[in-house]
């Protein structure tokens, strides 16, 4: 089978297209053909060797993608072969044209999510999750303001807020980013290039703050975020790239919570839990992830790219020779 190889950290160039055995699912494993695999900004920093946790050279990047099981573990009886599943995780690496999966890494698809919206889940919309209502304890009523509301994980955490009965605010950095936050369910948008889009957003609560923020850039923005907080407010810190200075007073008047988060920590029954409740709003279709662009396999170093460039729209897509 086909699948992009990392034999040394560094920049795009690194990641290379190779032909490597399939793998084998044994107890408890499924073996996945996929069609759609999703990228995310932290394949980046693993593939750079800037993340926390490194991975034995060489592998094969990804956590996210959707398919078709194509073969199952011996006394595998909850999925079997042409049961279309999204991938939340995986032993082998996803962007391959074959992975190796624990049952509990994958979550079936329904029939009306296509593979590349399926590809989209496991990280941004179970990052989303994490952070509102895990994290932040977000609840219906409140009012939550949503960084970076157009990309993966923004655009999830606006679809999975307005589906909770919260009054939700995106920022976004275009006219079509902010168009594409509103039809997503934001009840107001701002444009976060504008120096006074936090007192914009003040203006929009009555002067009240807003109840969370699901922060995308903590290193930019925590400083800012703290003062437009209502009492008793959350911050979920889901994205960070750098260093922030902070008045502490801004978090003590409020009684203010910041509440950092990795999808890594989230014990094994919180995360079935996330999931349940994500098949669960693809099936009502309270939950539908938009596509950006979509690369051919071979093109994972302009995806990584991609994925990167702000003013992002939608989901950041690698597919294979199954989906032809």
């Amino acid at each position: 089978m086909k699948a992009i190889r990392v034999h040394e950290f560094g920049g795009p160039e690194v990641l290379r297209l190779e032909e490597v055995p399939a793998p084998r699912p044994g107890a408890g494993q499924v073996l996945v053909r996929m069609h759609a695999i999703g990228v995310n900004p932290v394949e980046t920093y693993i593939r750079s060797g800037t993340y926390a946790r490194l991975p034995e050279l060489p592998y094969t990047p990804g956590n996210d993608g959707a398919g078709v099981i194509e073969q199952v573990g011996s006394d595998v009886n909850e999925f079997k072969a042409g049961d279309r599943v999204y991938t939340a995780g995986s032993i082998s690496g996803t962007y391959a044209e074959f992975v190796l999966c624990k049952t509990e890494q994958v979550h079936r698809l329904p029939a009306n999510v296509s593979f590349a919206q399926g590809a989209a889940m496991g990280t941004p919309y179970a990052t989303a999750y994490r952070g509102l209502f895990q994290r932040a304890d977000a609840r219906p009523g409140e009012t939550v303001l949503v960084h970076g509301a157009s990309g993966g994980v923004g655009m999830a955490a606006v679809q999975l807020a307005r589906a909770r009965g919260l009054r939700v605010f995106g920022t976004a950095g275009s006219d079509e980013g902010r168009k594409l936050a509103r039809e997503q369910g934001a009840h107001e948008v701002f444009d976060h290039r504008a120096p006074d889009h936090f007192e914009h957003v003040m203006k929009a609560t009555g002067g009240r703050g807003v109840d969370v923020i699901v922060e995308l850039l903590a290193n930019v923005n925590l400083g800012k975020d703290l003062p437009i907080l209502a009492k008793g407010g959350r911050i979920a810190i889901i994205g960070s790239r750098g260093k922030v200075e902070i008045d502490p007073r801004d978090t003590m008047q409020r009684d203010a919570d910041v509440r950092g988060m990795a999808l890594p920590n989230t014990p094994p029954s919180e995360l079935a839990s996330i999931h349940a409740a994500l098949v669960a709003g693809l099936e009502n279709g309270t939950l539908l992830p938009v596509i950006g662009k979509e690369f051919p396999l071979v093109e994972a170093a302009q995806a990584h790219g991609a994925v990167m460039e702000p003013g992002a729209l939608g989901k950041i897509t690698l597919v294979t020779e199954s989906k032809k």
